[in-house]
């Protein structure tokens, strides 16, 4: 997939933008989706996404003005990153969005030399696939602690 860096922080493709610049987010495009569609985030507090925004790495996909996807990456920029919330909204997909996103994401400067990178999905195994991501493989040292939103 061809991009052109414009910085470290933005790229561009097709009528697209990818870019970690928080302020260019529509949170409550983010926050509707997350909330009502996701099956991963439903019934999220605002204030908890607005905290999650403010402490992770954040990719929005951009066309104009308008929020096409997003995702974060919860990371020490050192050793591990955990890459969550990733959508494109539906009207923008079969566009080859989401692939381009990932690219972006696991190329990214502040985040090579990890050791570690992991996320989760209920679906979309083929996507991650492509980008290395395997079934863990040794589940028994990994362990949760999960509350979900009330």
């Amino acid at each position: 997939m061809s991009k052109t860096i414009m910085n470290d922080d933005v790229f561009l493709k097709k009528g697209f933008l990818i870019s970690t610049d928080k302020s260019l987010i529509d949170f409550n495009a983010v926050y509707r989706y997350l909330d009502e569609e996701s099956y991963w985030a439903g019934g999220i507090p605002v204030g908890t996404l607005q905290r999650a925004i403010e402490n992770s790495i954040c990719f929005g996909i951009y066309q104009g003005a308008a929020q096409a996807g997003f995702a974060r990456v919860v990371t020490d920029k050192a050793t591990f990153a955990y890459i969550c919330d990733v959508f494109v909204l539906p009207e923008y997909r079969r566009q080859g969005l989401s692939k381009w996103l990932m690219q972006t994401i696991v190329e990214h400067p502040e985040l090579q030399g990890l050791r570690r990178w992991s996320l989760a999905t209920a679906d979309a195994q083929g996507l991650y696939s492509q980008f290395g991501f395997e079934q863990i493989s040794k589940p028994e040292r990994w362990m949760e602690k999960f509350k979900p939103y009330q």
